[in-house]
């Protein structure tokens, strides 16, 4: 478990922050890409005594050029995110997002010196609003990874809404947990209040 999560964090690092003037996801991917290895390396003797510095890194870089809200609406399902209130979905989206930064920063210290190897798009992206990126991570001490990436285009820009690594989805991984919860007859109310305490605890740890 541990070692999917640090995985998912490399990706979800090299994948999610969007260079502010382009619209070709593939430059954008590889820009990010050496943006956030760069950084990764510049921190690493910071980020075991400072876990809140990571948390702060991730929110500004990734948090901005991620489609939070298409996420938070995927993982808690259509029913439940309709028949929840605007403040009840403006709570969940908050708190799904506090859960998956404090999940991802907090393995950030098993990144060593990954790369990422991008493989061409087929197809182009012209004309197209949502596409898929396939790439691997290429590890020192195993064999590469890979990882697919989700895109679609919104308002301009390619963000990142999913991600998939060695065929297990982020979004599916966490709609399984929730549809679970919401099964068992929890309110969106309960589920939120549940990711902000899950949230809390990781806070202070």
């Amino acid at each position: 478990m541990k070692r999917f999560i640090a995985i998912l964090l490399i990706g979800l690092y090299c994948s999610f922050a969007i260079a502010a003037n382009t619209q070709d996801p593939m430059a954008m991917l590889q820009s990010v890409s050496d943006r956030m290895i760069a950084a990764l390396k510049k921190e690493r003797p910071n980020l075991k005594k400072n876990p809140n510095l990571v948390y702060q890194l991730t929110n500004k870089i990734l948090v901005p050029h991620a489609d939070v809200a298409g996420m938070s609406r995927s993982v808690l399902g259509r029913e439940a995110w309709q028949s929840a209130t605007p403040a009840e979905q403006k709570a969940f989206t908050q708190a799904f997002k506090d859960v998956v930064i404090r999940t991802y920063s907090g393995a950030l210290s098993a990144y060593t010196d990954q790369t990422i190897k991008f493989y061409p798009l087929r197809g182009g992206y012209a004309g197209k609003r949502t596409i898929e990126i396939n790439s691997q991570i290429i590890r020192q001490d195993g064999p590469p990874v890979p990882v697919n990436y989700r895109l679609a285009f919104l308002n301009g820009e390619w963000k990142v809404y999913d991600l998939n690594v060695e065929g297990v989805s982020l979004l599916q991984s966490f709609r399984s947990q929730l549809s679970s919860e919401l099964s068992q007859g929890k309110s969106v109310a309960q589920i939120t209040e549940d990711l902000q305490q899950r949230h809390q605890q990781k806070k202070s740890t």
